[in-house]
């Protein structure tokens, strides 16, 4: 059964990417999405040159473009704080539910190590240093977030500073560990590889349907 209201108009997903990237690298996911039965858009930012307020203001008035019976949300890594900075502040919004990919919610050690250098700064953006977790706790408290952690330890982990714990090359699943979660999933995925895996889209989408995650 398609995600629907009475109306017959199908539910929105929004879709946010994290550092580095632009919204075509979910078009694998939102094919996905769309052949569940929902809405899909696609939304793109300036993740390394605008601040965390500025892009949420972006979210805002790309949110308000998109009307819904339902809007729900799904963020890869930064996109994740991006969206739960912006429903923080946004009690108005005719939320559904939200899935965090990889989404470092409490704390980062890979961008702590790399901010010690001028140019591991200038890499990190103007973003992610303005997250603060209580605008998540402020988030899970009134809706339902589910979040996705991987375990395959592949990206700039391995490379460029030393994670410890499982982790998927660049979050540790610690990491993505947020007060008042509805649900926490562990898949052998790579950060950048939760964008186009099957498993990551199958469990998101059931997510959206149900508020929780599959363990068949």
């Amino acid at each position: 059964m398609s995600p629907a209201s009475a109306n017959g108009q199908r539910e929105l997903v929004v879709l946010v990417h994290g550092l580095w990237m632009s919204g075509m690298v979910f078009a694998l996911l939102a094919r996905r999405l769309r052949a569940s039965g929902f809405d899909v858009a696609l939304f793109s930012y300036p993740s390394v040159t605008l601040t965390l307020e500025q892009n949420v203001r972006r979210l805002e008035r790309f949110v308000a473009s998109h009307p819904a019976p339902k809007t729900h949300f799904v963020g890869h890594s930064l996109g994740g704080l991006v969206v739960l900075s912006f429903l923080a502040g946004a009690p108005d919004v005719s939320l559904g539910r939200v899935v965090l990919l990889g989404s470092p919610c409490n704390g980062c050690s890979a961008a702590d190590q790399l901010s010690r250098t001028q140019s591991g700064q200038l890499l990190l953006g103007r973003a992610l240093p303005q997250w603060r977790l209580e605008n998540g706790v402020a988030v899970t408290s009134r809706t339902q977030v589910g979040v996705v952690a991987g375990t395959h330890r592949l990206g700039m982990g391995r490379l460029l500073v030393k994670l410890t714990g499982p982790n998927d090359g660049v979050v540790t699943v610690e990491e993505t560990r947020i007060p008042g979660l509805t649900d926490h999933i562990i898949l052998p995925v790579s950060h950048s590889g939760m964008i186009v895996s099957g498993r990551v889209a199958q469990q998101a989408g059931c997510f959206l349907r149900s508020g929780i995650f599959s363990r068949a």
